[in-house]
């Protein structure tokens, strides 16, 4: 077998060395460019992000603060309402209030007429005599017991001392009564040692009794109707002349006619259809009063033979 020799040429080889080595290097150089710029995209897109990221957290912080002041402006609008509605319900109530007051106004303007033709022209005169009249200042003074029914509220408590002088002045005017009595608007005894009966008239005893007035000091509800019913249950008795007097400046009870018809049915006598007792009422009026005690005393003692004197305070 014939062996071919091959020409080994070293200055090809060697060119062919320096022209890869010359392109791998040019390769690399792209390469490398390639890369750097790579690097700098990603750089640039990063910095986008992160300003990005900045700018929602900046939204996200605007957003939370606009709706915490939301959710702070609804809880003063809440509280807005519950107040809008409980001044709503206070102005009902009042408006409620003020059309009972005017209701009773528009009642008691009927005795306002009379009211102050009293005011005028009533008062009680002072007897010293010893004789007895029949009648003094519109009042008839033949009675042989005497009953007085006083109003203890605190706005007769303002002048007391001058309710104390007109008792006084009630008492001079029935110089010999066999026996009297004193009860407050709700029906308690001045003396409890006398209770349910009749206090021996002296000239010492009214003077004691007097004098303890002036240091009473009782509970009342300004209404004489509990009173006026124990005076009538205890001493109303057919055949005895007896006068119950009420002194007072308001009433403050319910309706009238349930006082009156109970008034009637205590203070009627089955046989002869009349009174037992005389009734008179004795007011304190000041502008500043309801006239409710004034209508309500004119009716009974219209109705229960008695007077009624206007006085002002």
């Amino acid at each position: 077998m014939i062996r071919r020799v091959r020409n080994f040429q070293i200055f090809n080889i060697s060119f062919l060395d320096v022209i890869s080595c010359g392109f791998g290097a040019v390769v690399l150089l792209v390469l490398i460019s390639k890369s750097g710029v790579t690097k700098s995209d990603n750089t640039s897109d990063v910095s986008s992000l992160l300003q990005n990221v900045f700018q929602y957290e900046a939204t996200v912080a605007e957003l939370s603060s606009y709706l915490e002041d939301q959710e702070t402006r609804l809880k003063e609008i809440k509280k807005q309402n519950k107040a809008s509605l409980g001044d709503k319900e206070k102005m009902s109530k009042e408006l409620q209030g003020k059309s009972d007051d005017l209701a009773k106004l528009q009642e008691d303007t009927r005795g306002l007429e009379l009211v102050q033709s009293s005011l005028k022209t009533a008062s009680i005169a002072k007897i010293t005599a010893k004789k007895r009249d029949v009648e003094v200042g519109g009042i008839a003074v033949d009675s042989d017991y005497v009953v007085f029914i006083i109003d203890t509220s605190g706005s007769m408590l303002t002048i007391w001392g001058r309710v104390l002088r007109t008792i006084g002045e009630v008492l001079d005017i029935h110089p010999t009564v066999r026996g009297f009595q004193i009860l407050n608007d709700n029906g308690v005894y001045l003396l409890e040692a006398y209770r349910r009966r009749w206090i021996p008239d002296t000239p010492r005893r009214r003077k004691k009794v007097l004098e303890a007035l002036g240091t009473w000091r009782s509970t009342s509800n300004s209404s004489p109707v509990e009173g006026l019913e124990v005076a009538l249950k205890t001493y109303a008795k057919p055949g005895t002349k007896t006068s119950i007097y009420i002194f007072g400046d308001d009433y403050t009870g319910s309706s009238f006619d349930t006082v009156i018809k109970k008034v009637e049915l205590l203070n009627r006598n089955r046989t002869t259809r009349k009174p037992i007792v005389k009734i008179h009422g004795v007011g304190f009026i000041s502008g500043h009063a309801t006239n409710r005690f004034p209508i309500l005393m004119r009716e009974i003692t219209k109705r229960n033979g008695g007077t009624f004197l206007g006085l002002p305070r």
